[in-house]
């Protein structure tokens, strides 16, 4: 290894273990790289920092994080969890499994693990325990099940990796349906057969005129994940389309229909939105300096011909991409890391007939387990602020459920044609 890559990462690892935000950890080390070691004019870093903004694509991840604060204000959160408890509620441990059923439906609007820890775990963990669930149960699961946020479309971290790919958004949506419904029925098993010899309490089976009447009430919230992925795949309008039609359709619903959200509160909504955004903007362009270091001295190409010289299976390639993931998502969020790491591997996957829409689930899912593992997993903490625990007491409560979605993402990893059938189902081979 060359000194200057030694530098280089010294300059990284130093500053992230010195607490220094990603952000600016990858700016400094980029433009260290590009004007020091590789002698480029400073003002072509000015350049990669516009270039990396001014896409268009990155106008999803702005909207869905409105969309996914509209909701948050309102009631739809509480609509969803009603509706999911109506008919999952009556099952031993239906409480919990409706919340993981919550978890999924918010997901498929909002596109945010973090959104979904929120808005779905800060409501459902109070409830678990005050029906007497175990803490330790009840803390895993609504920590773990969020994960849904970043598998089930619109999901932020797959709308960056189709923007380094160059893939069919639309397309790699459609990769994370049957994952995401594999989590859930993970997750909701294991709460049916661990509740169901325990004393937790659980909700008469409501009659069907109830239903009825729950499913009437919550028609609008229910209504806006068909809107979005009607409208895409009938092809009345674009992702990027969607995520506007989603945003004025919740403004629409909150405001005018449920009236839960008052005219006051679209101001702060919004600045709370662009705030957000702007954080997600400040890593984009970050991590795309330090990208534009790893391209100029061609690191990918490097670290692509090392790996084919010593990794010849691609099952043993996948399995090392795992743990490496794994690990990566252990210290690093899940946009940065998408945005580091994408580049590397593309040139990888070629030499090793991995369809680049698959790994990118692969990439998602195991990042998305990264927001549940310490000591930087950010679902962990909001968690423990929840209950007010220890970190180390919910690390111990999402260990079952984090060995559920290992289990699924071995065989999301092996089994390639499970996780293509949608994609190849709509638009072919």
């Amino acid at each position: 290894m060359e000194n200057s890559y030694l530098i280089i990462l010294a300059v990284l690892f130093g500053t992230l273990a010195a607490t220094v935000p990603v952000f600016m950890a990858l700016f400094f080390t980029g433009l260290i790289g590009l004007v020091w070691v590789a002698g480029i004019d400073p003002q072509i870093v000015i350049e990669v920092l516009y270039r990396s903004m001014d896409k268009f694509a990155l106008i999803v991840v702005l909207f869905f994080v409105l969309c996914g604060n509209i909701m948050t204000t309102g009631s739809i959160v509480e609509k969803l969890v009603k509706t999911a408890n109506s008919v999952a509620g009556f099952l031993p441990g239906g409480l919990a499994i409706a919340g993981v059923i919550a978890c999924g439906l918010f997901g498929a609007i909002s596109g945010s693990t973090v959104a979904t820890v929120v808005a779905i775990g800060g409501f459902m963990i109070p409830a678990l325990i005050e029906h007497h669930y175990d803490e330790s149960f009840s803390v895993g699961i609504m920590t773990t099940a969020p994960i849904l946020g970043v598998v089930i479309p619109p999901s932020i971290s797959m709308i960056l990796y189709a923007m380094v790919t160059n893939d069919s958004l639309e397309a790699l949506f459609l990769t994370g349906f049957i994952p995401g419904i594999m989590i859930i029925i993970g997750l909701s098993l294991y709460a049916y057969f661990f509740c169901r010899k325990k004393t937790f309490d659980t909700l008469k089976r409501p009659p069907l005129r109830e239903v009825l009447k729950v499913l009437r009430e919550s028609i609008w919230a229910l209504f806006l994940p068909v809107l979005i992925f009607g409208g895409i795949y009938s092809g009345v309008f674009t992702a990027n389309e969607a995520a506007v039609v989603a945003c004025f359709y919740a403004f629409f619903v909150e405001v005018c229909i449920h009236r839960d959200m008052k005219l006051k509160d679209i101001k702060r909504v919004i600045v709370s939105s662009a705030v957000t955004s702007a954080t997600l903007l400040v890593i984009v362009a970050g991590a795309s300096v330090f990208g534009e270091y790893l391209t100029f001295e061609q690191i990918p190409g490097k670290i692509a011909d090392a790996v084919v010289t010593n990794i010849h299976n691609p099952y043993v390639f996948l399995l090392a991409v795992n743990i490496l993931l794994l690990i990566v998502g252990m210290f690093m969020d899940i946009i940065s890391a998408t945005l580091i790491l994408t580049p590397i591997f593309l040139p990888l996957l070629s030499q090793f007939g991995i369809d680049t829409m698959h790994f990118g689930l692969i990439m998602t899912i195991n990042l998305g387990i990264g927001y549940c593992t310490p000591p930087l997993g950010v679902s962990l903490y909001i968690s423990s602020t929840v209950v007010d625990r220890d970190i180390l007491f919910v690390t111990k409560a999402v260990l079952p459920f984090l060995a559920i979605q290992f289990v699924i993402l071995l065989i999301l990893t092996y089994w390639a044609d499970l996780v293509m059938f949608l994609p190849r189902l709509v638009y072919g081979p």
